[in-house]
């Protein structure tokens, strides 16, 4: 089979698949009240009216602004922290009790810190996607900085290389796999977590909308809302998130 009809067969599934969805949404909104579940037309006059409201942009951008600043943060410390823990058995072990913290809290007490701590800002979402990612990526980066083959590290020492070399040239290398996979974990909760802060701890953004319309039981915006979110995070996902893994890791498909 060709590129071009596996492109086509794929394609033909995702319409097939958004049509059946489609059409049992629109058959439950035959059945239910507006205010509990709308009508695929209805949430489509309100995606509408959000076009014309002229904050729905900047809503977005503030959004994006803030989660994609915190998954930066998360993947820069978590990927230093990682290796570190990797190439330092003794400093792993004295850390993964802090790690078992970090990964048990939840992203709603994170919220409720950042509140206290930031008020009413930018940095309350930032810092959540942050304490949310970030451990993510540091415990996928330290499981491969786990599995570098040996021999490779004591090439590297037989070469005499530096602590900082043997990091760059050995353990960075063989953990992109492990990173890429854990970052589009990462990227998946924060976007979801950036709601839960802006909806207690923000003025503005998607998740401000969110919970608006929520309080004026607007359902049919709620779901506008959602639907951009959803259609935003697939975006990213499939534009950019995954082309730069296969860009990165095309050498495997020459082996």
């Amino acid at each position: 089979m060709t590129l071009l009809s596996r492109t086509l067969s794929l394609l033909i599934q995702r319409l097939v698949l958004m049509g059946i969805f489609l059409l049992a949404w629109w058959q439950g909104s035959q059945h239910l009240p507006t205010f509990i579940l709308p009508s695929p037309g209805a949430t489509w006059q309100a995606l509408l009216g959000l076009w014309h409201t002229g904050t729905l942009f900047h809503d977005i951008g503030v959004t994006l602004g803030r989660v994609v600043s915190g998954f930066a943060l998360a993947a820069l410390i978590g990927t230093l922290c990682g290796l570190v823990l990797g190439a330092n058995p003794r400093v792993a072990r004295f850390c993964e009790p802090l790690l078992a913290v970090l990964n048990t809290v939840s992203s709603a007490i994170w919220a409720i810190f950042a509140i206290i701590w930031f008020g009413i800002s930018d940095a309350t979402t930032v810092f959540v996607v942050f304490m949310t990612a970030m451990p993510l990526i540091l415990t996928n980066v330290w499981q491969g900085a786990l599995n570098v083959e040996t021999q490779f590290v004591e090439l590297a020492h037989s070469f005499r290389m530096s602590r900082r070399q043997l990091l760059s040239k050995i353990y960075f290398p063989s953990i992109l796999p492990y990173f890429f996979s854990g970052a589009r974990l990462a990227f998946g909760f924060g976007w979801r977590v950036s709601l839960v802060a802006e909806t207690l701890g923000s003025s503005d953004g998607i998740g401000y909308r969110l919970r608006q319309a929520g309080d004026l039981v607007q359902t049919s915006q709620v779901f506008a809302w959602t639907l951009l979110l959803v259609a935003l995070m697939l975006l990213l996902e499939g534009g950019l998130l995954k082309p730069l893994e296969r860009h990165l890791f095309r050498w495997k498909k020459r082996i």
